[in-house]
């Protein structure tokens, strides 16, 4: 069906425009930024395999632009960049949140931005929250990739970074590209080889976070690792 034979107030921008976002279904609001569907593909239902395509919403914001290029109608750049525009935005967005409160308050936002860094990427990519004393976000870095071991992720290297960003506290993340986030014995050695090294410059390590597509996400923290 094509917007044009809806009747006004059920298209995606006047009902938008009346009623707000929040009455507009995910489907909905991703075809306002897509405009146009394709031949004998309605805008509407474009956007709703784009959905389908990514697991809804949540996919979609992790997508990269290699995986957008995929999608029948988004092979041009047009809507691409608009789309990989957006999921910046949102990544900055929840930057701008963690700067400006303390991150203990707002675990959610921390799993969010970590997702949309890290969930769709195809290898292992472990990263770095670099806080200050009121655990506001200074900087976020990724500093390894590949197969994660104690043999490839370099503690001295995260102590010199720390030392760069006069950094008070640090939240580890790493993704899991096969989606199994529970932590595995090596992943917990890491952390704690890290943890015993920051401690020597005064540093506290308050959470290491595994991710994985699809939305799932473990936190050592929540699992009381850090009380051991």
């Amino acid at each position: 069906m094509s917007l044009k034979s809806l009747p006004p107030d059920a298209r995606p921008r006047e009902k938008l425009l009346a009623r707000g976002p929040a009455a507009l279904g995910d489907a909905e609001l991703l075809a306002i930024l897509l405009r146009t569907g394709t031949a004998g593909r309605g805008v509407l239902q474009m956007a709703q395999e784009v959905l389908s395509a990514f697991g809804g919403l949540h996919g979609l914001l992790q997508a990269s632009g290699e995986d957008l290029r995929r999608i029948k109608g988004l092979g041009g750049s047009a809507k691409r960049a608009e789309l990989l525009a957006v999921l910046e935005l949102a990544r900055r967005a929840l930057a701008g949140q963690l700067r400006q409160r303390p991150v203990l308050q707002n675990p959610a936002t921390v799993r969010d931005y970590l997702q949309l860094h890290l969930a769709s990427r195809p290898q292992e990519i472990f990263a770095v929250l670099f806080l200050d004393a009121q655990l506001h976000l200074i900087a976020f870095e990724e500093m390894f990739q590949g197969t994660l071991t104690r043999s490839s992720v370099y503690p001295r290297e995260v102590v010199r970074r720390t030392l760069h960003h006069n950094a008070d506290a640090l939240i580890l993340a790493h993704n899991h590209p096969s989606g199994h986030v529970q932590p595995s014995a090596a992943d917990e050695a890491i952390t704690r080889e890290l943890t015993a090294a920051l401690g020597l410059i005064d540093v506290r390590v308050i959470d290491h976070w595994i991710v994985g597509p699809g939305g799932a996400a473990c936190s050592l923290a929540e699992r009381g690792f850090f009380l051991a």
